[in-house]
């Protein structure tokens, strides 16, 4: 019988008890060994809080916070953007699509805009639209994204057809995909020109590359041979982008920023970016512009609003001052508890000066 570590100390000790040590012999010590370790001897680093190290810290702090804030806000704000509300524009497509009947059928509109600077990066947008509801963010299946066959219980309601079937993708986030189609056309002299843009690179590389991929096989058709599409969606999977194979399938880039849920009801995500050539070498130019919209993602049943945004981007990113904000209010906070702490000492020296000389 094996005994433990703990178990097999207090028997020793046990024993050594019973049977005393015999004269002449060396009463055995209960002392730790007299290393630098075990007598806590070991050089360290001991701070001594002054009350000028406490207060050149939280000024010092406050200070950065405030520079770096102030040049974030600075950064966002020269941000140039366009927004567009199609909402109402398109209302007879609207109501066109609210008949679900009409699920594969098309219906196109248009909105006409003037551009003054030049922009390279489309957003759409969506107004009262939760996707951070508990069951919905849930419903999804990142195994299968992964290519793999598993169980998709995590995908109900939107896991299977009735006759067994199974969806793909599933789930609900997969189900509503934001499926409008927005061409951007220019308007020179008396020719129009459609603006060419870039249907691939806009999601994240970690996404594309680690989270998202196909199931193995010869062609995309056969891999996903025995599934069906979600019931919301008017093409299978595989035929996303019929321009580009390789942007096909769960590594599809609007399928792909679609599953990253926002935490906000109103969220932009990115939608397209224009490609840098003949007349756009430099951006958008200024001039008469349309959009050409091929209306699918019904919104009005939510009290909804859709919107496409055109932005450019700085060093700090996009048009969100929260991150400078944030440093402004740490840097403002380290500042007043700089002063209040000096507050304090200041009066308390005073009256320990004033009790010294009584």
């Amino acid at each position: 019988m094996y005994l433990n570590f703990s178990r097999r100390s207090e028997l020793d000790s046990l024993i050594k008890a019973s049977f005393p040590p015999r004269e002449g012999e060396a009463q055995p010590s209960r002392c730790p060994d007299n290393s630098a370790f075990k007598q806590q001897r070991l050089p360290a680093w001991k701070p001594q809080l002054t009350i000028a190290s406490v207060l050149c810290s939280f000024f010092l702090t406050g200070a950065f916070c405030l520079t770096v804030g102030v040049c974030l806000v600075l950064s966002a704000n020269s941000v140039r953007e366009i927004q567009i509300d199609y909402s109402d524009k398109c209302s007879d497509c609207s109501r066109f699509r609210e008949n679900s009947s009409n699920w594969n059928k098309e219906c196109h509109c248009s909105v006409n805009f003037t551009l003054k600077e030049g922009d390279v990066f489309m957003y759409y947008g969506l107004q009262n639209f939760f996707q951070n509801h508990r069951r919905y963010v849930k419903s999804r299946s990142d195994a299968q994204l992964l290519g793999r066959n598993v169980n998709r219980s995590y995908c109900a309601p939107f896991s299977t057809y009735r006759n067994g079937t199974p969806m793909a993708p599933c789930g609900a986030i997969a189900n509503s995909m934001f499926n409008d189609t927005i061409d951007l056309f220019y308007s020179q002299n008396s020719s129009v020109i459609q603006v060419p843009l870039l249907k691939t690179g806009n999601s994240w590389w970690t996404d594309k590359n680690v989270k998202f991929r196909n199931p193995e096989s010869y062609n995309l058709s056969s891999a996903f041979a025995g599934t069906a599409r979600p019931p919301y969606w008017q093409k299978p999977v595989y035929l996303l982008d019929e321009e580009d194979e390789r942007n096909n399938g769960f590594v599809n880039d609007d399928f792909i920023i679609w599953m990253r849920v926002s935490a906000f009801a109103t969220f932009r995500n990115l939608y397209r970016r224009v490609q840098r050539v003949r007349h756009f070498a430099e951006g958008l130019p200024a001039g008469n512009y349309t959009f050409r919209i091929s209306y699918n993602f019904p919104v009005s049943r939510f009290k909804g609003r859709k919107h496409v945004i055109l932005s450019t981007v700085v060093w700090s990113g996009g048009s969100n001052p929260f991150l400078g904000i944030a440093y402004l209010v740490s840097g403002t906070a380290a500042t007043l508890t700089g002063f209040i702490i000096a507050g304090i000492h200041l009066k308390l020296r005073k009256k320990k000066t004033y009790f010294q000389r009584q």
